[in-house]
C-alpha cells in the first residue's frame, strides 16, 4: 500500500502562500492548508508547531525574497530608503502575508538580514551606538505599520473600494461647513486613504530618516 506523500517545508509554504492568494488571513488554517494538500494536519506541524509559526515563516521567506540581490549602495539613507521599498514591493506582491507580519514577528533569516542592515546603516549615519536601537524600533514600526495597512487597501474588491469612494465622498463633501470648517475649505483636495500611497510612504519615510539626521551631533 503506499503511504501518503511527505511534503518539505517549502512546498507547504508554497501552498501557504497560494492559499492566502485566493482567501484572507482570517479564515486561513492548518486544517484547511492540509486539505488543500491532500493530507491531514498532523503531518504538517510536523514542520510548524503553530498556523502562526507558518505564517511567521512565511513572512520570513518574503523578508528574503526582498534581500535577493541587494547590495548597499549611497549613504546611509539611501541605503534604508532602497531597502524599505524592497520590501514594500516583496510583500505588496502577497499583501495577505504583509497584514500577517504587521501582527506577528518574524525571527528568521530573513528578518536578521533586514535587521543586520538597518542597525549597519544607522551605525554610518554617525548615531551614537546607544541611540541606534530605539532609532531602529522607530523605523520598524513605521515600516511594518505602513506595508500592512497598504496591504489592507490592496486587498479590499472593487465593490468594496467603491462602496469606500462613495463614503468617503459623503463624510467630506457632505460635512456640515458650520460644524467642520477646516474639512469643508480642503474638502476636494482630501483624498482617500489609498489615494497616491507610494508617494506618501517614501514621503513618511524620508520625514522619519530626516529626523534622525537632525538628531546628529556635528562631528
Amino acid at each position: 500500500m503506499t503511504g501518503r506523500r511527505r511534503w518539505s517545508t517549502e512546498e507547504i509554504l508554497d501552498a501557504a502562500a497560494e492559499l492566502l492568494r485566493t482567501g484572507d488571513a482570517e479564515s486561513f488554517s492548518v486544517r484547511k492548508l492540509a486539505a488543500a494538500l491532500g493530507t491531514d494536519s498532523s503531518s504538517l506541524y510536523r514542520h510548524f508547531r503553530s498556523k502562526t509559526e507558518l505564517l511567521r515563516a512565511l513572512a520570513d521567506r518574503i523578508l528574503m525574497a526582498a534581500m535577493d540581490g541587494y547590495r548597499p549602495e549611497g549613504d546611509w539613507k539611501q541605503r534604508i530608503t532602497a531597502l524599505a521599498l524592497r520590501v514594500r514591493e516583496a510583500f505588496g506582491q502577497q499583501p495577505q502575508v504583509a497584514m500577517v507580519w504587521g501582527r506577528y514577528a518574524s525571527s528568521g533569516t530573513g528578518s536578521r538580514l533586514i535587521m543586520e542592515e538597518v542597525l549597519q546603516a544607522l551605525r554610518a549615519s554617525g548615531l551614537p551606538d546607544e541611540e541606534i536601537p530605539a532609532r531602529y524600533h522607530r523605523i520598524a514600526v513605521l515600516l511594518t505599520a505602513l506595508i500592512a495597512s497598504e496591504a489592507g487597501v490592496s486587498t479590499i474588491t472593487p465593490q468594496e473600494h467603491e462602496q469606500g469612494l462613495e463614503l468617503f465622498r459623503v463624510a467630506v463633501l457632505g460635512a456640515d461647513p458650520e460644524r467642520f470648517p477646516a474639512l469643508a475649505h480642503f474638502a476636494r483636495d482630501v483624498h482617500p486613504l489609498g489615494a497616491d500611497r507610494r508617494a506618501a510612504f517614501e514621503e513618511i519615510l524620508a520625514a522619519q530618516l530626516a529626523h534622525i539626521e537632525a538628531a546628529i551631533s556635528p562631528s
